[in-house]
């Protein structure tokens, strides 16, 4: 489990994230939610320490991570996995040294690695794709090969920005069931960065809504449907997609 508390962060003087608090639970796939601009992508460096926060505390499974010194941040950074919004594969490597790359930091012998490399590929529907460029990939491959570099290291923790970016909703939707299935697999903590419906709905089991720098709602995706807060009201059915599939339930 991760936990945040009282997370607060401003630059040059405008407030982005107001005393934030929440827990985003092992097993499950959690959802950040909100427009643009209103603190999600500050909320999640914070948690992962890229950015620091000017008050407030984070715990990975009950280990300090902001106050816990250099070598404890490093041991938790390892059991990260990144999902990022485009993929951000290596252009000059191959599917296979993509996903090798978090392992090549490691003293795990090579023949393991590989071994490891393929069982993660094997894992999201690419077997065959070891030797590919990136530029010979559709965006949902794209997307998958960066699943498997994100879990290559056996991740604890996976942290996804806006994993259907780019993608037809179909692929879309096959990504999100990916993410779901591995999150529910291997028990880890997942953490998706999403103003996607269709992941909205079908992901949310637990969803962190976030309006103006504060957390104004936090439920489950069956819970969304009876929401009453204003702004969360405004983010959903703004959407044609969400009034289509309130008006089928």
């Amino acid at each position: 489990m991760i936990a945040f508390d009282n997370i607060s962060k401003a630059f040059d003087g405008k407030v982005v994230l107001d005393s934030v608090s929440g827990r985003f639970e092992q097993g499950k796939v959690n959802l950040v939610i909100g427009t643009s601009g209103t603190g999600k992508s500050v909320l999640i460096k914070c948690i992962v320490g890229l950015v620091h926060p000017d008050k407030g505390s984070v715990t990975f499974d009950g280990r300090d991570f902001l106050g816990g010194g250099n070598n404890k941040k490093i041991i938790v950074r390892k059991e990260i996995g990144m999902l990022f919004q485009g993929g951000a594969l290596f252009d000059s490597m191959s599917v296979e040294e993509n996903v090798l790359f978090p392992l090549n930091i490691t003293d795990m012998p090579e023949e393991q690695k590989r071994d490891r490399a393929n069982f993660c590929l094997q894992r999201v529907g690419l077997a065959n794709a070891n030797k590919k460029m990136p530029s010979a990939l559709s965006g949902g491959m794209k997307k998958r090969v960066g699943i498997a570099r994100a879990i290559v290291n056996n991740s604890k923790y996976l942290f996804c920005d806006e994993p259907n970016s780019g993608l037809d909703p179909m692929t879309g939707l096959l990504i999100d069931e990916l993410i779901q299935e591995i999150t529910y697999e291997y028990k880890i903590t997942t953490i998706v960065v999403t103003h996607d419906i269709n992941t909205i709905v079908s992901l949310g089991d637990y969803i962190f809504f976030l309006h103006q720098g504060k957390k104004t709602w936090e439920g489950t995706s069956a819970d969304i449907f009876d929401v009453e807060e204003p702004s969360l009201k405004e983010f959903l059915f703004s959407s044609k997609l969400m009034r289509m599939v309130k008006e089928r339930v």
